[in-house]
């Protein structure tokens, strides 16, 4: 079991973030009789992979309705609806970003020739 201290920091988010995470009912601790917070050591992936959410931009709301399927790797109609909805979005922002990326190379490229 680790602390909280420990699993921020192998997690690589702040305490803050697992409190946050916890009080949107995304994480379970376990107290101790000193009030202190426990957690498994599964929990570190599990919050590497919040953030890896949170940064395609889904919601605490959206990471909250998926909780079910993450930890049973079962979904409902409505869930599966949801993720193909947010992994549209994200390919649709890959493909913006990639469009980005193509123009900074060639602005890149210009610029090499021309200092």
């Amino acid at each position: 079991m680790l602390r909280i201290g420990e699993l921020a920091e192998r997690a690589g988010v702040s305490v803050r973030a697992l409190r946050y995470y916890e009080e949107q009912g995304l994480l379970d601790a376990e107290r101790t009789a000193a009030g202190q917070r426990r957690y498994p050591a599964a929990a570190v992936e599990k919050v590497r992979f919040f953030q890896l959410l949170y940064a395609a931009g889904l919601s605490s709301r959206n990471i909250a309705e998926l909780l079910p399927c993450i930890d049973s790797g079962h979904t409902d109609t409505a869930q599966r609806a949801m993720l193909h909805a947010q992994r549209d979005r994200i390919r649709d922002r890959i493909e913006e970003l990639s469009g980005v990326l193509g123009r900074l190379d060639e602005i890149i490229a210009v610029t090499a020739t021309h200092p």
